[in-house]
């Protein structure tokens, strides 16, 4: 199955996979380009000589010591920001709606990223933590909104393929941020120009998103949610590009108006009352666990330990401090590749579940071999020039974990996460989801420096360790998420097994959809026998 290749969970006018909904998408996953550049060039531009001169970092009194705390500071500030982002989104969303909520996040973000222009050694680095945790409000609240938005505009049988588009963007600014790095390091002189650059850069995709997020249309869900029903029904259609007579639009209607109306009567229209109903609620708080965990794991595997610390990470491998640009400009690109494989033909083929259990085993594999290759050459305690044999290898399985993790543990979260809530607790529970991401999110950046300094190449048999767990929680706990409609995914945790659980309830809704169409047909052949009759009785 290929990139043309849908599985629909009903049939489906080919007007709804339109250029509409595909230029919507690209605009929401701006906010992912400027989340990934900038989780992408701080690692490395920090570690510059010309960054490290502005601010007195190379001078004989401050130690190593010093200067890595001051770079997790730089790192962690930004994602702490991201956290609270992340919580205050429910908020934000819940008032503004999912399109003014991203002209907020890209303002703030913005504002941030020129904060961080204004530091130089007179003003010292205090602008700059400020502008950092500007920034990461601003990321907060993007990468909460963007998988929502993406998942309620879209049909079900390209919804992973345009949530995944977020993926995409992050990591496409991740790549250029590791090119730039590598552009300025390698062709400008050590100056204030040269540490400036990257950081200028990183206001582009936040522009960009600003300037688009005031074109883009509002979730007609969230519309409908708020009682604005002529703008929902413009908006959807508009979308789809069917008339509001289409039985295509009538039937999504119909399924939104039900949830919202089962949300009424169960759980109540307001502000408080997702939170009191999920206080009350423990199939909820099982899902809650179970998406906050998904991104435990996901950080767990080591991906943003190497996202922001790559340099300390290559060098623990054994690559020269000459060839660590080249090296991590390299892992760019297999991430970016493989992002673009995953999103065309993995994520709505091969399904959600089975990518986290493929992902989980290899990189654990990967993890491994590579710590073990530490353990018994030690690298750093016999510097080279060049690699030898064995670490050559232990580059190509680094490469081969970050080929395999990036089409699974990376991206597929975000999307499971996208869909694992219905609409009376999606913006809830997203707020929460993605809070935890930033929370263990801060604690690998926070710590990763730390933990090579005193655990060397267990840091490798850690992450491994983990991995190869986070294999047995998709297995028991994760069901299959692809081709259920949003307004139908509470059903789906009511079917048992977890392992069996999508292709039973999509058997259900084939019979339910059949019924209904049923049902629309005869009552358009009662309505015509009415009508005849009506016209022979004038007659």
């Amino acid at each position: 199955m290929g990139i043309l290749a849908l599985v629909e969970d009903r049939p489906t006018p080919k007007a709804v996979y339109n250029w509409r909904i595909y230029l919507l998408a690209a605009i929401a996953s701006c906010g992912s380009n400027m989340i990934g550049y900038t989780s992408a060039f701080i690692g490395t531009t920090i570690t510059l000589k010309s960054f490290e001169q502005e601010f007195d970092l190379t001078n004989a009194h401050t130690t190593q010591a010093q200067r890595d705390l001051i770079s997790e500071n730089i790192v962690s500030l930004f994602i702490a920001g991201a956290f609270f982002g992340a919580l205050l989104t429910y908020g934000v969303s819940h008032v503004c709606g999912r399109k003014w909520s991203l002209v907020i996040a890209s303002a703030i973000f913005t504002l941030g990223g020129g904060l961080q222009l204004g530091a130089n050694h007179a003003r010292g680095l205090g602008i700059m933590y400020a502008g950092r945790v500007l920034s990461g409000l601003g990321t907060g609240i993007a990468s909460n909104v963007i998988p929502v938005y993406l998942s309620e505009l879209a049909p079900p049988a390209i919804r992973g393929r345009l949530v995944g588009m977020y993926e995409l963007g992050w990591q496409i600014g991740g790549l250029l941020g590791f090119w730039i790095n590598y552009g300025v390091e390698q062709h400008m002189n050590p100056s204030h120009e040269q540490w400036i650059i990257p950081f200028a850069i990183q206001i582009v995709p936040s522009g960009m998103l600003f300037l688009g997020a005031l074109w883009m249309k509002e979730s007609p869900r969230w519309l409908f949610l708020k009682g604005y029903r002529d703008k929902a029904m413009q908006n959807l259609c508009w979308v789809r590009q069917l008339d509001a007579t289409d039985i295509y639009i009538q039937e999504e209607v119909a399924a939104i108006d039900q949830a919202l109306e089962y949300q009424r009567v169960t759980i109540g229209i307001g502000f408080w009352k997702p939170f009191q109903a999920v206080a009350t609620r423990s199939n909820v708080m099982w899902r809650l666990f179970i998406g906050c965990m998904l991104f435990f794991w996901q950080n767990g595997s080591g991906i943003n330990a190497i996202n922001y610390y790559s340099p300390t990470i290559f060098t623990s491998i054994g690559v020269s401090n000459a060839n660590v640009g080249l090296t991590t400009g390299i892992f760019g690109v297999v991430k970016a590749f493989m992002t673009i494989v995953w999103l065309l033909f993995l994520v709505d083929q091969l399904g959600r579940r089975n990518l986290l259990l493929g992902g989980a085993i290899t990189g654990s594999i990967c993890m491994w071999i590579i710590g073990a290759y530490i353990c018994v050459t030690k690298p750093q305690a016999h510097p080279s020039s060049h690699l030898n044999s064995g670490g050559i290898a232990a580059i190509f399985f680094f490469y081969l974990w970050t080929a395999v993790y990036t089409p699974t543990w990376n991206g597929t979260p975000w999307v499971i996460n996208s869909e694992f809530f219905d609409p009376n607790f999606r913006s809830l529970a997203q707020a929460a989801t993605t809070a935890s991401n930033w929370l263990f999110n801060f604690l690998v950046s926070r710590f990763t420096e730390q933990m090579f300094a005193t655990m060397h190449y267990g840091v490798y048999f850690f992450f491994a360790s983990l991995s190869f767990l986070a294999f047995f929680f998709a297995f028991f706990f994760v069901p299959e998420t692809s081709g259920i409609p949003l307004e139908k995914v509470d059903r789906l945790f009511e079917c048992k097994p977890v392992w069996k659980a999508n292709a039973i309830l999509k058997a259900q809704l084939k019979d339910e959809e059949e019924e209904f169409r049923f049902d629309v047909k005869q009552g358009s052949v009662h309505q015509e026998n009415d009508e005849q009759e009506q016209q022979e009785q004038q007659a």
